[in-house]
């Protein structure tokens, strides 16, 4: 009866120590991290030596089990890891995208407070998103919406020598100030520490272009200038809602009146834009707001009558309150014109507000 008490006492002790074993080992394991040593944090290098945010990265070394934080010297920007991937020889993690420019030493530190520092090039090229105008004269302030502005240092007119002058600056914001310009259009050239890269927005000089209407009616073209001669609707300088200088062109097409009308006096004798215009812009642009809810217009020029041969057509959607760019390609349009007709689709009784009507280059 004692043998049997003592083998049974025997497999119980023997069974606790296994499941003392499985239970601490699952403490050590709980996160999936390998069960290294912390190490001495001897020595490390990075591969690739140089890389963007989102990019994956690798650092190999010895002693470097255990780390507990990692961060990019330039602004002290942390990045994120999984302690899954780290050994006494690798670690493999990302770089953050909120990682500054340039050469900078990455900090690994790791759980008893040694540090590895490793020098590495974070690839942060500048990016535009958004920009608050595409239309400058000399003077006028742009700002431009991205990521990776803070350090830029130098934007000229793409293609050009030109320089644009930075105004201020932060990560995501650069003000610039446009200056006089022989350029029709250009995109920027813009360079940071990381490197130059090219605007996808394109920006357009008022001064070089021919304008319908800015602040108030262009000139030049007709003779006599650009004249409304809308009918039914009632079209009219404005400062209720200005997207740039000091007055926007106000339509309300009420009762009817379905179109403004913009060019010239057909005279005696007919003045044609087509001729006046060789060769014919590559787009029409402007700044447009509906009041209250979205409105669709279309764009055709004038024709049918005499030497007025023009024909094409363009639908746009014009949201409701809130200023909208449009750059429309001008090839819809074919013959010989001297007025443009804007008139509205579907329903009457509505106000839409146009600002910067212009041909470009």
């Amino acid at each position: 009866m004692q043998k049997v008490l003592f083998k049974r006492l025997a497999d119980w002790t023997v069974t606790a120590l296994l499941l003392v074993v499985i239970f601490t080992s699952c403490e050590k394991d709980k996160d999936g991290s390998p069960d290294v040593p912390a190490g001495n944090m001897a020595s490390g290098s990075i591969d690739p030596g140089e890389a963007g945010g989102g990019q994956l990265i690798t650092l190999t070394g010895s002693g470097i089990g255990q780390i507990r934080s990692i961060v990019f010297e330039k602004n002290n920007v942390p990045a994120e890891f999984q302690p899954t991937l780290n050994t006494e020889t690798s670690l493999i993690f990302h770089v953050p995208d909120t990682a500054s420019g340039g050469s900078q030493n990455i900090i690994f530190t790791n759980v008893n407070g040694r540090e590895l520092s490793v020098p590495f090039n974070v690839l942060a090229f500048p990016t535009v998103s958004a920009v608050s105008n595409y239309n400058f004269i000399e003077g006028t302030e742009i700002t431009l919406t991205g990521t990776n502005l803070d350090d830029v240092n130098k934007i000229v007119f793409s293609g050009t020598t030109q320089e644009i002058t930075i105004v201020s600056q932060s990560r995501k914001t650069l003000v610039i100030e446009m200056p006089a310009t022989n350029i029709a259009r250009a995109k920027l050239d813009i360079t940071n520490v990381t490197g130059k890269m090219t605007t996808t927005q394109e920006f357009v000089s008022l001064s070089n272009n021919f304008l319908m209407f800015t602040d108030t009616w262009g000139a030049g073209a007709y003779n006599s200038g650009v004249q409304s001669w809308s009918w039914g609707s009632s079209v009219y300088g404005s400062t209720d809602f200005v997207k740039s200088g000091t007055q926007s062109l106000r339509v309300d097409y009420v009762d009817g009146g379905l179109s403004m009308f913009l060019g010239s006096d057909w005279g005696n004798p007919a003045k044609i834009f087509t001729d006046f215009h060789v060769p014919f812009p590559s787009y029409l642009s402007f700044w447009a707001r509906a009041v209250g809810s979205d409105v669709t217009v279309v764009i055709q020029p004038d024709g049918g009558a005499g030497i007025f041969t023009g024909a094409g057509e363009q639908a746009v959607s014009i949201p409701a309150d809130t200023w909208t760019y449009f750059k429309i390609p001008a090839n819809f349009l074919t013959g010989k014109f001297a007025r443009l007709n804007i008139k509205i689709s579907g329903s009457t009784d509505k106000t839409v507000y146009f600002d910067d009507i212009l041909w470009v280059k």
